[in-house]
């Protein structure tokens, strides 16, 4: 299982977010022209969800990493975050 900070806007001036845990409902591989992007659906318990690549739901932290909280990757989506 794998969680993410909800990215939702709770203002209108872009300060505050919701940051509630997110859950990944679907985890799945897009093509683009610059190669696979890996893209998820998420969920949080406000109702807030999003599907989109997962480089643009992962919000910075305040001690500036944007990592999401998850266990170890299984080998096909290590694949995916090699360069």
């Amino acid at each position: 299982m794998m969680f993410l900070d909800c990215p939702a806007y709770l203002d209108d001036e872009g300060a505050t977010r919701c940051g509630l845990p997110a859950e990944v409902e679907d985890r799945h591989t897009m093509r683009s022209t610059d190669g696979p992007v890996e893209s998820v659906k998420i969920r949080c318990p406000s109702g807030h969800s999003f599907n989109a690549p997962l480089d643009v739901l992962v919000v910075p932290s305040p001690h500036g990493d944007r990592q999401p909280h998850e266990p170890p990757a299984p080998a096909r989506y290590r694949a995916l975050r090699q360069p």
